[in-house]
């Protein structure tokens, strides 16, 4: 007969005594009391692109051959000297699109049509960081330099268009893209966002650097990408953003809500 609660049957596993059940509970809130604490935001803002998929399927790859080829056949340029062009004008005004049309009198609308234009077959729905974002407590926003209709496409791909509340893209800016200050005093306005309790995720660190100036908490999805730490108009300090993490699912099922 099993003594004081022993567990019955050949081979089986020792039961846990109550001491060491206590020691298990008392693990499992050290690791709850050390996540991130998250419990303050009420507005989650995500980017689109390389951050809401992964930044190595290719999505993004077709945009920026698109972007150089419309840089070539805007300026009649050879592709190599498009190329060369296209990342000046990206490091210098922040989206390739700023640049043409500061510099070179460039139409938004012709431009994004074509850079959008992309096959996004290979693109499939991601359940569980859909999960993760479904839990996030209080409004969720999409803060991309791409176009509405971009955002639409990948978000439908993706499953996830019922999760958030706006798509805020760059006709919300007035065209002026994140990393410049005036795009994040657009958005907030648009969104009635108060900062101190709004969180920001980007896979290019700069873009985090205006938003913790404003009082968000920052997040920096790491990649592979030679723009994620040194992107735009600015380098970034391990101290200009407040956490970083390779996995955004990971990330959001860890942190306290």
């Amino acid at each position: 007969m099993p003594v004081n609660g022993a567990c019955a049957g050949a081979g089986a596993a020792p039961c846990s005594g109550p001491m060491e059940s206590l020691n298990l509970a008392e693990n499992g809130s050290a690791v709850r009391e050390s996540a991130p604490d998250f419990r303050h935001v009420q507005s989650w803002i995500f980017d689109l692109d390389n951050t809401l998929y992964r930044a190595d399927n290719g999505i993004f790859t077709q945009i920026e051959a698109r972007m150089t080829d419309y840089v070539a056949a805007f300026l009649k340029l050879p592709r190599e000297d498009a190329y060369a062009r296209q990342k000046e004008l990206y490091r210098r005004y922040g989206t390739t699109l700023n640049g043409l049309m500061c510099e070179h009198g460039a139409q938004p609308d012709a431009y994004l049509s074509y850079v959008h234009d992309i096959d996004l077959s290979q693109l499939g729905p991601d359940r569980a960081l859909a999960a993760a974002i479904a839990r996030l407590p209080g409004r969720r926003f999409v803060f991309t330099n791409g176009c509405r209709d971009h955002a639409a496409r990948i978000l439908n791909r993706l499953d996830m268009a019922e999760l958030f509340d706006a798509v805020w893209d760059i006709r919300t800016m007035a065209f002026q893209p994140k990393p410049q200050p005036a795009a994040y005093a657009s958005v907030v306005e648009a969104g009635a966002v108060t900062t101190a309790s709004a969180a920001m995720f980007d896979d290019i660190a700069c873009n985090l650097v205006p938003a913790r100036a404003m009082g968000m908490t920052t997040v920096w999805l790491k990649t592979d990408s030679p723009w994620g730490k040194h992107g735009p108009l600015m380098d970034v300090r391990e101290s200009d953003i407040d956490h970083e993490t390779e996995n955004l699912t990971q990330f959001l099922n860890t942190i306290r809500i």
